[in-house]
């Protein structure tokens, strides 16, 4: 089988990509008689895919096309300086989406929803899903596509939770989708390589697991399995699965060129030639000026003899604008936020908002969480499934939304404001007031605790009323009623 990276290309050239592709396939059913050849099918395209991610994955921790450079004229000057901004872009992408954990939140449920609830988050606090959501969105990030598996716990290593989450490899990694309406994918694949140079693989389908070693299916390992779904999520960055920085990747390398270039224009004015006009030298005599750095020349027969260098000085200033100009592209093509706007008096919270790039930023956030809720809504099914059968929650996808905790901090005096005016509304309802305010991220959770406090301090005011006048409650009656 494939499984080979592609490595024809020009090292040092741009290497331009456009998405990874999808694995789709005209089986409606994998069985033991057809899982072989859909996967050599499968892989026929997935090792596309995985010569693309391996670039990408590269290019990120800096083995960039620059550092293959090649110079003819003064080869012995050549600088091969790495501006990684691919690092930069996918390192912001990763931090403003979910550098806080995502959070489960109740669709306007009951008490025993949110507890319900509240359970389902303590689980993922125990499998650390915070740190694994941010590794699966920096692959999101980097090569457009991302996978998640999710298993029951094994019987004996039960702990927290009764499931496990792992964030996978997509160099490693792929699912293979039907060519019918709606693509429902049709089976998963998960493999590695062994000592001896042999790939296994580990195939899931909606009601089975095969295992294949090399060309032959092991049927002793494969089994059927009761989770009625496949266990390995697929989370795309986008449609066209492109990652955050590669369809800037030109531009990117360019940046890398001029400031390489730049280096050189430094290093061959301090290292410039020597011209000797009208005199000789010989190669001692020219060490020996080299050593001492100084000369002495004769003009003879009326010839003027001079020694000077060859300068030819590179112009900084537009080079730099060159650059700021290409990085400015790089910025608004990517959503991301400009740390070098300009400044005004009249500047407000929001115009500096609009004015740096923020709200692009923003909007990309947003776009990417819709992207990324639609393939957490099925994993969590599969989650939900198994803490019902295994951890006693009954909870179901239509009760639980999610909320990504990001910029909650902004304009919170306004936010505020906000609330108390409209808990001041007779005619609102004070649930909506937290709802709408902006002010929680889990405005369920907050409405449900707020109401508990003051149902609690309106039972200590009374108490307190009854203990200063304890006949208050039980008033005399009037003489006229004796």
């Amino acid at each position: 089988m494939g499984n080979q990276i592609d490595e024809s290309k020009s090292l040092s050239e741009t290497r331009l990509m456009n998405g990874r592709r999808i694995i789709k396939t005209s089986v409606t059913e994998i069985t033991e008689n057809n899982v072989i050849e859909v996967l050599n099918k499968a892989l026929a395209v997935h090792d596309l895919n995985r010569s693309d991610i391996d670039y990408l994955w590269k290019y990120y921790k800096g083995e960039q096309p620059i550092r293959h450079r090649v110079k003819d004229v003064r080869p012995e000057i050549c600088n091969k300086i790495v501006e990684n901004r691919a690092n930069e872009i996918v390192s912001f992408k990763v931090g403003y989406l979910c550098g806080e954990p995502i959070q489960y939140v109740s669709r306007n449920g009951g008490d025993e929803v949110v507890k319900a609830i509240n359970t389902l988050n303590e689980y993922m606090f125990a499998e650390d899903k915070a740190a694994q959501d941010q590794e699966l969105v920096e692959w999101q990030m980097i090569c457009g596509t991302a996978f998640r598996l999710v298993l029951p716990d094994e019987v004996g290593e039960e702990d927290e939770a009764p499931f496990e989450l792992y964030t996978l490899d997509p160099r490693d990694t792929f699912v293979v989708y039907s060519n019918e309406i709606g693509n429902k994918p049709i089976m998963a694949v998960k493999y590695s390589k062994d000592d001896d140079e042999i790939f296994h693989y580990s195939i899931y389908t909606e009601n089975r697991y095969f295992h294949v070693d090399g060309d032959i299916l092991n049927r002793e390992k494969s089994r059927p399995h009761a989770l009625n779904m496949i266990p390995i999520f697929e989370y795309p960055a986008n449609n066209a699965r492109l990652g955050a920085f590669e369809i800037v990747l030109p531009l990117l390398d360019t940046i890398n060129k001029v400031d390489s270039n730049r280096m050189d224009g430094v290093e061959q004015l301090v290292q410039a030639f020597i011209k000797f006009i009208n005199c000789d030298i010989s190669k001692e005599e020219y060490e020996e000026f080299l050593q001492l750095g100084a000369i002495k020349v004769k003009s003879v027969d009326g010839q003027t003899a001079d020694v000077g260098v060859v300068t030819s000085e590179l112009n900084q200033s537009q080079s730099q604008t060159l650059k700021e100009d290409i990085y400015n592209a790089v910025l608004t093509i990517c959503g991301m936020p400009n740390r070098n706007g300009g400044t005004s008096t009249s500047d407000t919270g929001s115009a500096v908002l609009l004015r740096d790039g923020w709200s692009d930023a923003e909007a990309r956030a947003k776009d990417s969480e819709n992207v990324f809720k639609r393939s957490e809504k099925k994993m969590i099914k599969l989650v939900l499934r198994i803490c019902r059968d295994l951890g006693g929650v009954n909870l179901y996808l239509k009760d639980i939304d999610m909320k990504f905790t990001r910029r909650n901090y902004e304009a919170i005096q306004s936010k505020s404001q906000v609330l108390i005016s409209m808990l001041q509304e007779p005619k609102i309802h004070p649930q909506l007031a937290f709802q709408h305010s902006g002010m929680f991220s889990d405005s369920e959770s907050a409405y449900t605790m707020s109401m508990k406090y003051y149902e609690e301090q309106q039972e200590k005011a009374k108490a307190l009323v009854q203990k200063v006048n304890p006949d208050e409650e039980n008033p005399p009656k009037d003489e006229d009623d004796i």
